[in-house]
Formats: structure tokens, C-alpha cells, sequence
């Protein structure tokens, strides 16, 4: 027996197994696999079928959200259990995959675009052929409004009567957003490149954008991608699907958490010692604060060791579990790059991710309106 085979087979379960599992009999557990609700795999030394657990963990998730309608959404809110089935991203052991594909492998060598390509169809068609769209009307005559403003207003011009239906293509939505966040003109070029041009970054700073981009481009159902999925589920075109996504982003426990971080860091580096208070800040207030942990990376996001390595704070940031909210600030402060660039860059990248979930939440035909449960007082008499 290979390593390969005996290390799938300490991933399936026998059949008593599953089915204790499932909470199941043996029979309703062969039912399941004659209806296509399971797979069952030979072990290639017996007739006796094993059960891939992660196919039985999904499948048990399943049947207890059916019984707990009521308790999904609120266990979800806590980081729970999963409410909607996707074929886009997951993480998985502190990894974040694209479609099965290593986020981290693919940030080393392809752009936002070709990570847009996988996020949307598994790559199979390059989206990115055609010509930058034109500039919607009045977008630039916005120049004081804050870009994340620009962008959401650009969104709510593409819902025109007279707006071409080419424009609301994933690629036109990309290029006009990131043209509504730098107030330039729509271009061609790579997304990377076209911060890069904005900000004057160098060389190896635009490297260092190209990869983050795709760092950035999903994060499985976070807040954001909730919103354009619900907002997607009622029928409502792609841009509005967008402004949702931006909405939920410009919150100070999302996207808004870059502002947050580079305001601890340009504190901590005024200090006489930068990494005693930064160490100070990640005692104090790491629960509650943006940059610090997160609760799918209890051992620190594995993700931003390439970010962070390129900026002159990293042996002071990578002791605390930094999160994208810190490396997108430290990116800010080490290059210069303007107030703000931090949340510009997760806006651009993210809206990869937000058109593959609201096209796959469309295709699925299912509105999303989980129930309430009412915890108020009740009418008596």
C-alpha cells in the first residue's frame, strides 16, 4: 500500500462510523449513497466501502441545519456552522484555496485577473481580452469624494436604463472600480500596475501588489461576500451586488480595519521603542483590535509573511499574529503610499471574489432569507 493511499485512507471513515456520525442506521447510510447524498470509496484490499469524512461532515452539517433552521444564521454570526454551500474558496488547516488551489502558491506568480479567471469558472476562459470600458458619466466630476464613495457611486451609474449591458461584465465592474479608487480613467493594464502608476511604486513594490491582490481576492463567506450574496439572491443586477459588498466593507470591523492599524502603527513608531509598544498594543487590545488574529488563523494568518517581509516593520509585526488589516497599513507606511491605499487595494482585490459569489448564488436560483428568532417580550391578555 503507497503513503499516498494509506494517508486517504486515514480521511474516510468505515461505514459504522458514518453512520454513528450521521446519527443514522446502516441502511439509511447505503441510502444516502444510492440517492448521491454520499460517496463511498474501496480501500482497494476489501469489499467493505469507507466514506470520505469530509463528505460526512458536510453531509451531518447539512441534516443538523435543516433541524436548527432557526439557529443557523445566529450560530454563523459567531463563526459557526456554514450556512451556504460553495464551490469557490475554503480554508482549510490555516490555508486559504481558490478552488482547491492554494492561495499563497498562486500569489507567487499570477495576477488579480487570472485569480479572477480561476474564482469564476475554474479558469477556464480568460476574461481579460477586451478593452478597457468607458468611464461612466459623471464619475469624474467626484474628485473630494472619498474613493470608496467614488467606487460605490460608479456601481449605482452602471444600473442606468441607458448603461450597455457590456459594462456590467466582471472584467468592465473591475477596471471601472479600480478607475472610481485611483480617480483615473479606465485602462487595459494590469490591476497591479495600475495602483502601481497611482502611487509611483517601484518595481518590487508593484511585485509586492500583484501578490496581495490575489491574497486578497476571497476569503470564503465573510461579511462583504454575505451581503453581495443576499443581495444577489434577489435578482438585483451584478453592480448593485457590488455597492452591497462595498458597504459592508468600509466597516471598521472589516475593511475599515487597515485605518485602525496604521493608526496603532504611526503610534508605535513615534515611540522610543517600536516593538515594545507594538507588543504593548497586541496585550492590551488584540482581542477587540482590527489588525491582530483572527478566529480561522488562531496561529496567525499564514498568508502575509510575503506582505509583511518587504516592509521595514516586519520583524516588529510578524511576533503578533498580524492579520490583513496589519500588513495592509504597514504596506501603506513603508512605501508611502497615500491614506487609505490599504482599503483600496482590499476593495479592488475583493471584487474578484464578490462577482464569482454573486454569479454562483444567481446560477443557484435559492433566496437567502434565513429566519429570526424572536427573543423580545411576548403580548399577553
Amino acid at each position: 500500500m503507497t503513503n499516498a493511499t494509506m494517508a486517504a485512507m486515514n480521511n474516510d471513515l468505515s461505514a459504522l462510523d458514518a453512520a454513528r456520525l450521521l446519527g443514522v442506521s446502516l441502511p439509511t447510510l447505503y441510502s444516502y449513497v444510492s440517492r448521491g447524498l454520499l460517496a463511498s470509496v474501496s480501500n482497494g484490499e476489501s469489499r467493505r466501502k469507507r466514506y470520505p469524512q469530509e463528505d460526512v461532515l458536510r453531509l451531518a452539517a447539512r441534516k443538523y441545519d435543516a433541524k436548527r433552521g432557526g439557529q443557523t444564521a445566529v450560530a454563523a454570526m459567531h463563526w459557526g456552522l456554514p450556512v451556504l454551500e460553495t464551490q469557490i474558496s475554503h480554508i482549510l488547516d490555516g490555508r486559504l484555496l481558490y478552488r482547491g488551489c492554494d492561495a499563497r502558491v498562486l500569489a507567487q506568480h499570477v495576477t488579480l485577473e487570472t485569480a479572477a479567471s480561476l474564482l469564476w469558472d475554474d479558469g477556464a476562459s480568460d476574461y481579460f481580452q477586451q478593452d478597457a470600458p468607458a468611464q461612466p458619466p459623471g464619475l469624474a466630476n467626484t474628485p473630494d469624494a472619498p474613493p470608496l464613495a467614488r467606487a460605490m457611486l460608479a456601481m449605482a451609474m452602471l444600473t442606468t436604463a441607458d448603461i450597455p449591458h457590456s459594462l456590467q461584465s466582471g472584467p468592465a465592474l473591475m477596471r471601472v472600480l479600480a478607475a472610481a479608487l485611483l480617480q483615473t480613467a479606465p485602462s487595459a493594464l494590469p490591476l497591479h500596475q495600475q495602483l502601481a502608476q497611482a502611487w509611483q511604486a517601484d518595481a518590487q513594490q508593484s511585485e509586492l501588489l500583484r501578490a496581495t491582490l490575489v491574497l486578497l481576492a476571497d476569503h470564503e463567506l465573510n461579511a462583504s461576500t454575505f451581503a453581495v450574496r443576499c443581495v444577489a439572491s434577489t435578482g438585483a443586477s451584478l453592480p448593485m451586488a457590488l455597492s452591497a459588498g462595498l458597504a459592508a466593507l468600509s466597516g471598521d470591523k472589516h475593511g475599515g480595519g487597515s485605518a485602525a492599524a496604521r493608526c496603532m502603527l504611526t503610534a508605535a513608531l513615534a515611540a522610543p521603542d517600536a516593538r515594545t509598544a507594538i507588543a504593548t498594543f497586541y496585550t492590551a487590545i488584540a482581542p477587540e483590535f482590527a489588525g491582530f488574529g483572527h478566529p480561522l488563523y488562531p496561529h496567525g494568518d499564514p498568508q502575509l509573511g510575503a506582505i509583511l517581509a518587504a516592509c521595514t516593520m516586519a520583524s516588529d509585526l510578524l511576533a503578533v499574529k498580524p492579520n490583513a488589516d496589519l500588513a495592509l497599513a504597514a504596506m501603506e507606511l513603508a512605501f508611502g503610499w497615500p491614506d487609505g491605499a490599504g482599503m483600496t487595494m482590499f476593495a479592488l482585490a475583493r471584487s474578484a471574489g464578490w462577482i464569482a459569489h454573486a454569479a454562483e448564488q444567481t446560477a443557484s436560483g435559492a433566496l437567502i432569507r434565513p429566519r429570526a428568532r424572536y427573543i423580545g417580550r411576548h403580548q399577553h391578555g
